[in-house]
C-alpha cells in the first residue's frame, strides 16, 4: 500500500512539473500571426487608401471651381506621398511606439528600425507590423488631406506642403499616440474606435483655424465643377470606409462585423436626414445634400463604430445628418467663415458629435471595452467631453502656431491675379480639362 502511495505521489510531481512546464512555455511562446486577420488587414488598408486617392481627391475635385480643380487633387495626392514618407521615417514610432509621459511614443522605431517579418505590434497581435504600421499610415494621410478642403483656391501649393509636413509632425502624431498609442487620453478612459477624435475632429478644427487665417476667396460662390465626379468620389468614399471602420477590429471578427454594419446603416440613415431636411426647407433635394449627408453619417459613426449597437448607429446617423446640414447651411453663413468644402462643417462638426454620443450610446455587450451613460456609466460621458475639449484646443493652438510659421517662410495666399486666374495653371502650369 506504501509503496503504491509513492507511485501515486511520483506520478502527481511529474504531471505538476508538466503542467508548469506547458503554462511556462505558453507565456514564452510569441503571438502567433493570422493569416486570416492579416488578409482582411492588408484588404482594409487598400481600403482607407482608396479614400484619399481617388475617393477624396474626386469628392473635393468635383466640388472646386473648374479652373482649380487639378490643384485641388494635388492638395490630396500630394499629402498622402508626404506622409507616407514620413510615417516610416518617424511618424509610425512617435504615434506608436513606447509611451513617454503619456505625450509622445519612443523614437526606437525611427525607420521601422527594429520592425521584423514576423514581429507584431502591441495593438496587433496576430497580424505582421508591417501591416499594422501600413494601416496607421493611411489614417494620417487622410486625415492631413482632409484639412485641405476649407483652404482650396487660394493657398500657395508651396505653403501646403510645408504645412503638411509640420502638421502630421506637431498636431496628428500626438493626438494619435494620446487616444491609441497609450497616451494620457487613452489611460483615461476615452473611447474613440476607428478616428472620430484623431482624424475628424483633428482635421475638422485645423480646418476652421487655416480658413480663419487665409481669410475669404475673392469669389466664395461655389457651383461644383463636376458633380458626378462629387458623387463618385463619396461612393468610394462609403466603401473605403469599411477598411477605415471595420478594419479598426485589426482583426477578422465579430468586432468587424458590428463596424462594418454600423457605418453602412449610419450613412445611410444620415445621408436621407440630410436629404429630407434639406428638401423641406428648400423644397428640393439635391444630390450634393444626399452625398453630404452620407459622409457626415460615415464621420459621426466613426468613434462609435465598435462600440454601439444597430439602434445607436442609427441614432447617431439621424442626428450626424440634421446636424451638419445647419452647421453647413445656416451656421456658416451667419458666421461668415470661408469653409470652401466644410471640412469643418462636416468632419468637425459630426466628429465632436460621434465623439461625444459614443460616451452615451456605447453599449458593452457590443465591446466590454466601452460602456456609457444609457448603460450606467455617466463618467464615460464626461471622458468623452474632456478628451474632445482638449483635442479642440490643442489642435487650435498648434495649428495657429504652424500657419504663422508658414507664413514667415512661404507666404500664405497666392496674389490675386493668381487666384482669379485660377490655381491650376498658376500653380501646376496645366489644366484639368482640355476641351
Amino acid at each position: 500500500m506504501g509503496r503504491l502511495s509513492k507511485a501515486l505521489n511520483l506520478l502527481m510531481l511529474i504531471g505538476l512539473l508538466e503542467s508548469t512546464g506547458l503554462a511556462f512555455a505558453e507565456e514564452k511562446t510569441p503571438p502567433k500571426i493570422d493569416t486570416g486577420d492579416t488578409a482582411w488587414m492588408i484588404t482594409a488598408t487598400a481600403l482607407v487608401m482608396l479614400m484619399t486617392l481617388p475617393g477624396l481627391a474626386l469628392f473635393y475635385g468635383g466640388l472646386s471651381k473648374r479652373k482649380d480643380t487639378l490643384n485641388t487633387i494635388a492638395m490630396s495626392f500630394v499629402a498622402f506621398c508626404i506622409v507616407s514618407v514620413l510615417w516610416i521615417v518617424y511618424g509610425y514610432t512617435l504615434a506608436f511606439g513606447a509611451d513617454i509621459g503619456g505625450v509622445i511614443g519612443s523614437p526606437a522605431k525611427f525607420f521601422l528600425r527594429g520592425v521584423g517579418v514576423n514581429s507584431v505590434a502591441d495593438a496587433a497581435k496576430t497580424i505582421p507590423e508591417y501591416i499594422f504600421v501600413a494601416y496607421q499610415l493611411t489614417f494620417a494621410a487622410i486625415t492631413v488631406a482632409l484639412i485641405s478642403g476649407a483652404y482650396i483656391e487660394r493657398m500657395k501649393f508651396s505653403a501646403w506642403v510645408l504645412f503638411s509636413i509640420l502638421w502630421m509632425t506637431f498636431v496628428y502624431l500626438p493626438v494619435a499616440h494620446w487616444v491609441w498609442g497609450g497616451g494620457f487620453l487613452a489611460s483615461l478612459g476615452a473611447l474613440d474606435f476607428a478616428g472620430g477624435t484623431v482624424v475628424h475632429i483633428n482635421s475638422g478644427i485645423a480646418a476652421l483655424v487655416g480658413a480663419l487665417i487665409l481669410g475669404k476667396r475673392r469669389e466664395m460662390t461655389l457651383i461644383p465643377n463636376n458633380l458626378t465626379m462629387v458623387v463618385t468620389g463619396v461612393g468610394l468614399l462609403w466603401f473605403g470606409w469599411f477598411g477605415f471602420n471595420a478594419g479598426s477590429a485589426l482583426a477578422a471578427n465579430g468586432l468587424a462585423g458590428v463596424a462594418f454594419i454600423n457605418t453602412n446603416t449610419a450613412a445611410a440613415i444620415a445621408a436621407i436626414a440630410w436629404m429630407t431636411t434639406e428638401w423641406l426647407l428648400f423644397k428640393k433635394p439635391t444630390v450634393l445634400g444626399l452625398a453630404s449627408g452620407a459622409v457626415a453619417g460615415l464621420v459621426a459613426i466613426t468613434p462609435a463604430a465598435g462600440f454601439v449597437n444597430v439602434l445607436g448607429a442609427v441614432i447617431i446617423g439621424l442626428l450626424a445628418g440634421i446636424v451638419s446640414f445647419f452647421s453647413v447651411a445656416v451656421l456658416k453663413p451667419k458666421l461668415g467663415y470661408d469653409d470652401a468644402l466644410d471640412a469643418f462643417g462636416i468632419h468637425g462638426i459630426a466628429g465632436i458629435l460621434g465623439a461625444i454620443l459614443t460616451g452615451i450610446f456605447a453599449d458593452p455587450s457590443i465591446n466590454e471595452a466601452g460602456k456609457g451613460l444609457l448603460y450606467g456609466n455617466p463618467k464615460q460621458l464626461l471622458i468623452q467631453l474632456l478628451a474632445v475639449a482638449v483635442t479642440i484646443v490643442y489642435v487650435a493652438i498648434t495649428t495657429l502656431i504652424i500657419f504663422m510659421i508658414v507664413k514667415a517662410l512661404l507666404g500664405l495666399r497666392v496674389d490675386v491675379e493668381n487666384e482669379m486666374e485660377g490655381l491650376d495653371e498658376s500653380q501646376h502650369g496645366e489644366k484639368a480639362y482640355n476641351l
